[in-house]
């Protein structure tokens, strides 16, 4: 059976039932629902959403690179900062006496810990111990660094 033929023989309309109403929900083209392009689509640089965000996330990754040239430039200049105090500072005593102390007292320290190790004697309680000596030589060597760099003042 067709599809005619199913209609056909289903109820027939009565003459007030078949209007035109179908007609009247077709859309107008005048209505505002009906986007139109402007006269001068063409000549726009951007033409649509989707360009334009485009456009704004290749200008925020340029910024967002210009950003990390500057600061890598900065972190290169502070670095040369610091190599540059280094080599001036190098025949400066207090420097030196702290360069050494620090290497001395890392080095038994690291050997104290790895013989309580082997005997299976190093605990938290040791531990905690080394880490209150090592507290009290960083606040030491500062104040005996303050008093050294008055009479051997570094250069800038």
């Amino acid at each position: 059976m067709s599809y005619a033929q199913a209609a056909a023989s289903g109820p027939k309309q009565s003459p007030e039932e078949h209007t035109d109403s179908s007609v009247h929900s077709l859309i107008d083209v005048d209505s505002p629902h009906i986007s139109s392009v402007p006269s001068d689509f063409e000549s726009q640089s951007v033409k649509t959403d989707t360009q334009a965000e485009r456009i704004e996330l290749e200008q925020r990754a340029e910024e967002a690179t210009a950003e990390a040239k500057s600061v890598k430039e900065k972190a290169k200049a502070k670095a040369g900062r610091g190599g540059r105090y280094a080599k001036e500072n190098a025949r400066n005593p207090v420097l030196i006496g702290n360069a050494v102390a620090v290497g001395v007292l890392g080095t038994m320290l690291g050997l104290g810990a790895y013989k309580k190790w082997v005997r299976e004697e190093l605990s938290w309680k040791v531990f905690g111990a080394w880490a209150g000596v090592v507290g009290l030589f960083g606040v030491a060597d500062y104040y005996v660094s303050q008093y050294l760099f008055q009479k051997y003042p570094p250069k800038k």
